[in-house]
Formats: C-alpha cells, sequence, structure tokens
C-alpha cells in the first residue's frame, strides 16, 4: 500500500491514534447514553413524585393556590376534562395548558418529552389522579438540561476523544521514538562500517530487552565477518606466497635453458616445469575444493564410516573398524579427508598406519594414527591453518600443498563434527568426530 507510512514510528502512532480513537469513541456513546438516561430518569422521578403528592390533595380536596412547588419543580397544572387549568403554580398560572399528553385509557400515567424548537424541552407527566374516566389530570413539567436536548454534550464527548486520541498519539510517539533510538543508532554505525573498519562495533543499551540482543548479535556477526575477512586476506597472501614459488622456480628453469639454450637439458627442464606444473595444479584444485567445502552444492547421504574407511585404504594401513557407524555428509569429502590423514600420514608418520573407527555415544569417531615424529601440543592447533607447516619434516619439498589438514578440517566442521590432534603413545594421531545418524 503506497499510500501507508513506511517509518515505523508514524505506522504506530497512526494506528494507535485510530484505537484509541474508536476505543474511547464507543465508550464516549456508551458514555453519554448512560448518562442521559440516568438524568432523564432522574427528572422524569421527581416529576412524578410531585404530580402524585399535588394528585392526592386533589382527591383530599387541599390544594392550595397556587400550588406549592418543589426545587426541581416549578411548572405544575391542574387541568380538566375540557383542557382548562383549574389550579397551577406559581410560574405556571399565566401558561396556557402545559401539555396536551393524557395517560391512556388502561393506566394513570403518561410522560414524555415534548421540545418547542430545537433546545426548549421538558419532561412531561401527566397523571389521571383518580382511576375513572373523568377525573382532572395533574401536569408537570420539568425543563431539560440543555446539555442533553441540544448537541452540547455531543460536542463535549467528540472534544474528548480527540484530546484523548491526540494524547494517545504523542505518547505512542515518545515511546516508540525512545524504543527505536537505539535502532537508529545501530542502523548509522553500520551504515558507517566498511571492509576497512570492522573492527567497529554498534553501541548496545544498557538493557536485556530485544533491541540488545539484536545489538549484541550484530557485534558478533561483525566479529565472525572481521575474523572470516582477515583469514581471506591472510589466506589471499599465503596462497599468492604458495603459488608463487613454483611459478618463480618455473620461470627460472625456463629463463636458464633459454638464455644457454646449447648448455641446456631440455628433458630436465621439461620434467621440472612439469613438477612446477602439477603442484600449481594440486594448489589449484585445493583452493576450488575449500571454496566449496559447506557451499550446499553436493548431495548429502548418510553412509557407513567403517565401510569408507575400508573402501578407501590403502596398502599397509592397519585396519580396526566396526560396521553400523553411519553418518550423514558429502560421500566424496569424506573420501578425500580421509585420503588427506592418509597422505599426512605416510608423508611424515614413518611407514606404520592405524586406523579405527567405533562408535562412542552419539559420536562417530576414526582414528588415523602414525608412528613418526608426533606433533608437539602447542602446534596441534597451528597445524590446521592454510599452507601452514611445522619446522622440523614439514615442507614443501616433501609434495604437499600446506592445505590437506586445513582441506580435512573444514569438511569435518561443515558436516557438524571436528577434527583435532590429541596425544597418542607413539607418532601423531588425529581423531575425526561426528554426528552419527540416529537409528
Amino acid at each position: 500500500m503506497r499510500w501507508w507510512p513506511r517509518s515505523i514510528r508514524v505506522r504506530d502512532t497512526v494506528v494507535a491514534a485510530l484505537l484509541a480513537a474508536v476505543v474511547i469513541g464507543l465508550i464516549a456513546v456508551g458514555v453519554t447514553s448512560l448518562f442521559r438516561r440516568t438524568v432523564q430518569a432522574q427528572i422524569f422521578d421527581e416529576a412524578e413524585r410531585v404530580a402524585r403528592r399535588v394528585s392526592a390533595d386533589v382527591r383530599a380536596d387541599r390544594v392550595d393556590s397556587p400550588i406549592p412547588s418543589s426545587a426541581a419543580v416549578h411548572l405544575i397544572q391542574v387541568i380538566d376534562q375540557s383542557g382548562r387549568v383549574v389550579q397551577a403554580s406559581a410560574d405556571a398560572r399565566d401558561l396556557p395548558p402545559l401539555s396536551q399528553l393524557r395517560p391512556p385509557p388502561d393506566d394513570r400515567l403518561a410522560r414524555r418529552i415534548e421540545c418547542a424548537g430545537e433546545v426548549s424541552c421538558y419532561a412531561v407527566v401527566s397523571l389521571r389522579t383518580t382511576i375513572y374516566g373523568d377525573a382532572d389530570f395533574v401536569v408537570v413539567a420539568v425543563p431539560m438540561p440543555r446539555a442533553l436536548t441540544g448537541h452540547t454534550l455531543n460536542i463535549i464527548a467528540a472534544l474528548l476523544v480527540f484530546v484523548l486520541s491526540a494524547l494517545a498519539a504523542w505518547v505512542t510517539w515518545l515511546i516508540v521514538g525512545r524504543t527505536l533510538r537505539p535502532i537508529e543508532a545501530i542502523r548509522r554505525q553500520m551504515a558507517e562500517i566498511s571492509a576497512s573498519d570492522l573492527h567497529r562495533r554498534v553501541p548496545v543499551p544498557n538493557s536485556d530487552d530485544e533491541i540488545a540482543r539484536l545489538a549484541r548479535t550484530s557485534n558478533e556477526t561483525l566479529e565472525r565477518l572481521e575474523h572470516a575477512v582477515e583469514r581471506q586476506r591472510q589466506f589471499a597472501s599465503d596462497a599468492s606466497h604458495e603459488l608463487r614459488t613454483p611459478i618463480a622456480g618455473l620461470r627460472a628453469n625456463l629463463e636458464g635453458a633459454l638464455l644457454h639454450p646449447e648448455d641446456a637439458d631440455w628433458e630436465e627442464v621439461s620434467r621440472a616445469a612439469l613438477r612446477d606444473t602439477d603442484r600449481l595444479e594440486a594448489i589449484i584444485t585445493d583452493l576450488l575444493l575449500l571454496s566449496q567445502i559447506g557451499a550446499g552444492t553436493s548431495v548429502a547421504e548418510d553412509f557407513d564410516l567403517g565401510e569408507l574407511a575400508r573402501l578407501e585404504s590403502r596398502r599397509g594401513v592397519a585396519l580396526d573398524v566396526v560396521e553400523g557407524v553411519r553418518v550423514h555428509g558429502v560421500r566424496f569429502q569424506f573420501a578425500r579427508l580421509y585420503a588427506n590423514l592418509l597422505d599426512n600420514a605416510e608423508r611424515y608418520g614413518g611407514g606404520d598406519i592405524r586406523v579405527r573407527v567405533r562408535r562412542e555415544g552419539d559420536k562417530a569417531v576414526m582414528r588415523v594414527c602414525d608412528s613418526g615424529p608426533g606433533i608437539p601440543p602447542e602446534d596441534r592447533e597451528r597445524i590446521f591453518g592454510r599452507f601452514s607447516r611445522l619446522d622440523t619434516a614439514r615442507s614443501r619439498h616433501l609434495g604437499g600443498t600446506g592445505l590437506g589438514l586445513a582441506i580435512a578440517r573444514d569438511i569435518a566442521r561443515s558436516h557438524g563434527g571436528d577434527l583435532v590432534a590429541e596425544d597418542s603413545e607413539r607418532g601423531a594421531c588425529f581423531v575425526l568426530r561426528l554426528p552419527i545418524v540416529p537409528g
């Protein structure tokens, strides 16, 4: 709806004003109606009381002249069957008959409101003095308050509805504005944050409401984004460095051969170029796999982790697996994870590789251990970094890209699990834990 205001503050204020007008208007209609009926009932009751008193005096033939009036009733007349005024109060003595209202034959009393013009109205009560049809009538007329007969009461009620609705709108405007002020501060801060200053955070209100939780969640998101961007920058820097090495080697070999073509061993130059090309291809393949992990582009399925370990295992690997340890995930990614762990064990583990698959509680656990020099406790997290290598026996000359363990951990975590390096009696031991498939 194009006509509907876009601002939450304006929308809430308009809705509050409309609701207040409807509710207060209905209340005002009910109150004014009740007030009218109550006042009219009181006036008619007083007029009827006076009429019955005068009727009793007429029957007892002791009517004073003029008829005494009360504090609220001044217009009193006794009218005969011909319509002639027989007795009257002082204020009604010189007036024509106050009303032509007569009780019905089956009742002594009749009453109604009669108006002369738009604002002059009277509550009229006509009472037959006896039960007989030829009896005289006592007619009492009481002026109605002008607030009840004109539009005064309606105007007052309308003004009250307008004032209270305006007050509700003003209060809503203030409350919503105060509520949205932290959100506006968050919006301004978020609008000012760019990729170069992700360290900035949005202000958190001193409360524990939804807005404070929104601010804390925004700050947590910014923190994760800052870490992701920093990691991406570091990864780009490391990738550039790793790619530069084989490219530089390839260029040096080719330039050297071109400078002295007569002395160059072109077969060896070709082999060196192929080695560097293979390394470039391996790095690019790993980088592509890293970008695809967790992207949801592959089909996940349930499969037996022990069966995968048997099918993807290699000669010389000691297997100790059980069947029925089922997990959910992308099968070929876990095959790559397992292959990376075996590659790492073969490259640095001394040749003795042990693989064990078990179910531990609600987790599927795979252990890949070797008999190599092991990993110092202080380096057990660092080895999972991209292009990270330890100082001892873990160099690029052994053929690795420096991405194997990083890829393996990313695969595990993208499936709700984890991959860690744990203590072992000898060598390194990598432990994969995954949620097990129920049933």
